[in-house]
């Protein structure tokens, strides 16, 4: 008895949608507050600029590279469907099992919380099962700790699990009204900060606080690099796009084109906000900001400005970032597992498409439920500090796909070969190399988890041979 074949996923989306998710998926929190543990590491206007330059370029470069591969193939999946054509399933499976184990979830249970955190601040939600905060599993998780902002973060992702459900058209209009109403915060906020004229004692941004002499060159650099790995986490999320592409119309032509155009945009907007904020405040200023609890550059800026509005006003607009790139991740991220499952490399049912509303349904509930147990966990925070690592990894094996499908001739339309891909390639070893440096155990702990996925791969190979 033959099974009923399984329903396709919608092409419906246009190159606007396409450019608005890609934004979607990098403006979440980090913009607003990334400068503060950047100006912690560095302390000097110009070197903090710079960091977001330097870690735009980079992304840009990526951007470009894995434009490239999205002229490959129509299907969904993304890094999955890269990696599984160019060096084989293993290493396709791989990305996977990490995508969904940390890269994906880990970074929507983050964004998530910091939504809930947010709607809790301005609405003064009260607390909830205080009586149960000391229960622990092995002293390590406390999952009745901050309930109520966890029990916020798990009904959000609920509900956009169970809208994305119910159609793609509608989670793509959503995504664009939430990342034009993003762009437009950013864009007041740059207006705000670089008309501010109020503190005539502001330092300039060009005056540097950190003298050569105060740390040697190696250290300086390194420190750098530390500092960018807050600014990767702003800018990440460019690539998720590709997990789309059989939803979108014309996709080997729309996707590499608004990766490209949504990457720049971002980095035009990051740039000019981090410029806004060193207008107002000193780099000692959010120095010191870092090791405030609970304290935000970006709404902090605002209140210098505009007084009690400028708070309401950003915090408000931070709320409606990360609800918005927790959108986007939920949409996109989702559909990773769908196109594993369906070509036998993940559980059989996550390939299952609703019959009304044409959307990978298991797959968001599998999504949602375990990252709403990471959020539980309280986790997320950890596995976050390993998902640049783990994402740069994975990113410099796309630079290598290209430069491999170029040399067999697989590859007819490349942007800047061979100079981008071996540059973002050079740029992706220095940066997982200067984490295993400075972070040693989280990089470890990144890398043990992506090993973890060994032996599931080798249950789906004896499931796939029966």
């Amino acid at each position: 008895m033959h099974e009923k074949p399984q329903p396709s996923l919608l092409q419906v989306l246009g190159l606007g949608t396409a450019i608005l998710l890609v934004a979607g998926n990098m403006i979440g929190s980090g913009v607003f507050k990334k400068i503060t543990p950047m100006s912690a590491k560095l302390m000097d206007g110009n070197l903090i600029l710079w960091a977001w330059v330097v870690a735009g370029l980079i992304t840009m470069l990526g951007a470009f590279s894995f434009a490239s591969l999205a002229t490959t193939t129509k299907e969904a999946g993304g890094q999955f469907q890269y990696f599984k054509n160019v060096f084989g399933g293993f290493f396709g499976f791989i990305y996977g099992w990490s995508f969904f184990a940390v890269i994906s979830t880990a970074s929507i249970a983050s964004i998530a919380y910091v939504f809930a955190e947010s709607l809790s601040n301005l609405c003064g939600v009260p607390p909830v099962f205080e009586a149960y905060n000391t229960v622990n599993i092995a002293g390590v998780i406390f999952p009745f700790q901050n309930a109520s902002i966890k029990l916020i973060a798990i009904l959000a992702l609920v509900f956009l699990t169970l809208f994305n459900i119910r159609g793609v058209e509608g989670g793509g209009w959503l995504s664009n009204i939430v990342t034009s109403a993003k762009i437009l915060g950013i864009v007041l906020l740059i207006v705000l900060g670089l008309s501010y004229s109020g503190n005539n004692a502001v330092e300039p941004v060009s005056t540097p606080l950190l003298h050569p002499n105060q740390m040697g060159d190696v250290l300086r650099i390194s420190a750098f690099f530390t500092a960018m790995l807050g600014a990767f986490w702003a800018y990440d999320g460019w690539v998720n796009i590709t997990n789309m592409a059989s939803e979108f119309k014309n996709p080997t032509k729309n996707v590499p084109r608004a990766i490209i155009i949504g990457t720049a945009i971002t980095m035009l907007l990051y740039v000019l906000v981090n410029y806004a904020y060193l207008q107002v405040l000193t780099p000692a200023d959010f120095a010191r900001l870092s090791s405030k609890e609970g304290s935000i550059a970006a709404v902090e800026v605002a209140g210098i400005v505009m007084g009690s509005l400028g708070i309401t006003v950003i915090s408000i607009l931070i709320m409606v970032s990360t609800f918005g790139a927790t959108q986007a991740s939920t949409m996109s991220a989702a559909r990773v597992y769908y196109q594993m499952s369906k070509e036998g490399y993940f559980f059989k049912p996550f390939s299952n498409v609703h019959k009304r509303y044409r959307t990978p349904h298991v797959s968001l509930y599998g999504q949602m439920t375990w990252a709403s147990l990471l959020i539980l966990s309280g986790t997320f925070d950890q596995l976050t500090d390993m998902l640049i690592f783990a994402a740069f990894i994975f990113y410099g094996l796309g630079a290598i796909a290209v430069i491999r499908l170029k040399m067999q001739g697989k590859l007819t339309l490349t942007y800047g070969y061979p100079l981008v891909p071996i540059l973002f390639l050079l740029c992706c070893a220095v940066i997982v190399v200067n984490a295993i440096y400075t972070r040693p155990l989280e990089s470890l702990t990144g890398l043990g988890l992506i090993l973890l996925g060994i032996p599931l791969y080798l249950y789906f190979r004896i499931q796939q041979s029966k």
